[in-house]
């Protein structure tokens, strides 16, 4: 069974830092990139950073760059997002996916994704 299970959300204050945490199993890892988006109910999805297979190039939304650092740990088969400084903007159900590959941020067509954590940022 594939799994995704992102961990490490909650409340934080503005200029506080979070660790997101995406475990997966029931697939093979090392063959997929893993990236995260974010939604808020009835919103549109955003990308928000992607990392390609077995660790390779690693890619940022705009909005996150600077802030938020994607990293993986294949033995674990673990991706985290490390997010720093953060906003009120940055408020959302963040979740990861899988997908075949990644060349930007943008996490649609994802073959796989979680069921979210929720990340709440107060001014």
């Amino acid at each position: 069974e594939v799994q995704l299970v992102e961990s490490g959300g909650g409340l934080v204050q503005a200029g506080g830092s979070l660790r997101l945490s995406c475990a997966a199993s029931g697939f093979t890892f090392d063959d997929y990139a893993i990236g995260w988006f974010r939604q808020a109910p009835g919103k549109e999805r955003e990308g928000v950073s992607c990392i390609s297979a077995s660790g390779g190039p690693t890619y940022y939304a705009d909005s996150v760059k600077g802030r938020f650092t994607i990293s993986s740990d294949n033995a674990k088969n673990t991706v985290y997002l490390q997010m720093n400084s953060l906003k009120p903007e940055d408020t959302f159900n963040y979740y990861c996916a899988a997908r075949l590959f990644c060349n930007s941020a943008y996490m649609g067509l994802a073959r796989y994704w979680g069921q979210g954590t929720q990340v709440t940022v107060s001014s």
